[in-house]
C-alpha cells in the first residue's frame, strides 16, 4: 500500500513493514473536495489526490498475505464510497534502512494506491490559494477538519525529511486566517 495523505499518518490497518517510498507519473495535489471526512457537501473541506504527472514521495506498508484481502476492503469502503478515488497497482521505489541506520538500496515493489477520478462531482482539481484556504478553513466533517487534515499532512512529510514548498505556504496562509479570522 502507498500512503501520500492521511494514510501515512492514520493507516487504521495492521502492517508487516512501514518505509518511506517514492511513487513516480503521479503527484499529490489538494484536488478532492470532501464531504464525508473532512467537510460536508454544504460547507466542504479539502484533501489530497493524486494527479497525474510529476513524482510523490509517501509511505509504502507491506501487509502480511493472510491480512490483504481485508485491508483491501478496508481501504476501499475508506477511500471510495464516493467513488472519487479509484483504486490503482502502481510501481514504486521502497526506501528502507540497511545494517547499522544506513540507507539500503531502493528496491521496486508494486503497490495499491488511490488515485483521483477527474470527472466526479467531488474532484476539484488545480484550485487558487485563496480558495483552498476558504476550504480548509470551513471544513469540518465525521472525523474532523481539514485544517487538523492538512498540518497533520505536512507534519508527517517533514518528518520524513521532505519540505513541500507549496504545502507550507498554505499552511502558513491558513494558520494566518484562523490566528486572526
Amino acid at each position: 500500500m502507498f500512503g501520500y495523505g492521511s494514510l501515512m499518518w492514520q493507516p487504521g490497518f495492521a502492517f508487516v513493514e512501514r518505509a518511506p517510498a517514492l511513487l513516480h507519473g503521479y503527484h499529490r495535489m489538494l484536488s478532492v473536495y470532501s464531504h464525508y471526512y473532512r467537510g460536508t457537501p454544504e460547507r466542504p473541506g479539502l484533501v489530497l489526490g493524486l494527479e497525474p504527472g510529476g513524482s510523490c514521495r509517501g509511505i509504502a506498508y507491506r501487509v502480511a498475505g493472510m491480512d490483504a484481502l481485508a485491508t483491501l476492503a478496508y481501504l476501499d469502503a475508506r477511500e471510495i464510497p464516493h467513488q472519487v478515488y479509484r483504486r490503482r497497482l502502481v510501481p514504486i521505489r521502497v526506501h528502507a534502512e540497511g545494517h547499522g541506520g544506513k540507507s539500503a538500496t531502493p528496491r521496486r515493489v508494486a503497490a495499491y494506491t488511490y488515485v483521483t477520478v477527474g470527472d466526479h462531482v467531488q474532484y476539484a482539481g488545480r484550485l487558487p490559494m485563496e480558495r483552498c484556504v476558504e476550504l480548509i478553513v470551513q471544513g469540518v466533517g465525521r472525523t474532523g477538519t481539514a485544517h487538523d487534515y492538512l498540518e497533520n499532512t505536512v507534519d508527517h512529510l517533514e518528518a520524513l525529511g521532505l519540505r513541500v514548498p507549496w504545502l507550507n505556504r498554505l499552511r502558513r496562509a491558513v494558520r494566518r486566517r484562523v490566528n486572526h479570522g
